[in-house]
């Protein structure tokens, strides 16, 4: 029994010490590096793979960002003529509704003018009741006339009788410089033809002579 487990044992150790065993670890040692190497070298070869698709996705990025910015900015000016484009609109409306009978009014102004100038040319002192025909005539030209300014007056249009007034190149017109006594240089000295102002703009400016030094 002891020289069979002598044996066993000297069997056992020659196995371990076979040079082909020796010889084939040394193979299998460089087939495991080999594969170990092998999987950190793909390693390595998908990092600059994921390097140029993270450099890629940076531009797209950047791209898209200035993309962004861009149509921001034409929403903003976009946002910006409209709202002026709705100003100006509104604008023009509320002048047509204001300044849209203004052609009517010119029109009105000559009427306004004759009723002037019949009512100045009726002797006041002839205006008795011993003359009732023409007393009646020339009450009916001043209720007419007072009437008539009363509706000039409700649709916004003024009279301007700039007598003793500074000259106001926007609201006259002169006719003519002279020297008038009691009159300082650069009033209105005499009103030939009144003028008219509809909603606080000239329609029709008044005819004038302007004062001027000796």
């Amino acid at each position: 029994m002891a020289s069979w487990c002598v044996r066993a044992v000297r069997q056992s150790y020659s196995l371990v010490a076979s040079p082909a065993l020796i010889r084939a670890s040394p193979r299998l040692l460089c087939t495991a590096t080999q594969q170990k190497n092998g999987h950190g070298s793909e390693e390595e070869a998908e990092k600059p793979e994921q390097s140029g698709a993270e450099k890629v996705l940076m531009e797209e990025k950047t791209q898209l960002e200035e993309q962004l910015k861009d149509m921001t900015e034409k929403y903003k000016r976009a946002l910006a003529d409209t709202e002026n484009l709705r100003t100006r609109s509104q604008k023009m409306i509320e002048d047509a509704k204001l300044y849209g009978i203004q052609g009517f009014c010119k029109d009105l102004l000559e009427v306004a003018d004759i009723l002037e100038k019949a009512t100045e040319s009726v002797p006041k002192e002839e205006v008795t009741s011993q003359n009732p025909h023409l007393k009646n005539l020339y009450d009916g030209l001043v209720m007419t006339e007072v009437q008539i300014q009363k509706v000039f007056t409700k649709h916004g249009l003024v009279k301007l009788n700039p007598d003793g007034q500074k000259f106001d190149p926007y609201e006259h017109e002169a006719l003519f410089h002279a020297p008038v006594e009691g009159k300082e240089p650069g009033t209105v000295a005499i009103v030939t033809k009144v003028g008219y102002k509809l909603h606080g703009r000239t329609l029709r400016p008044a005819l004038v002579g302007v004062a001027k030094a000796p």
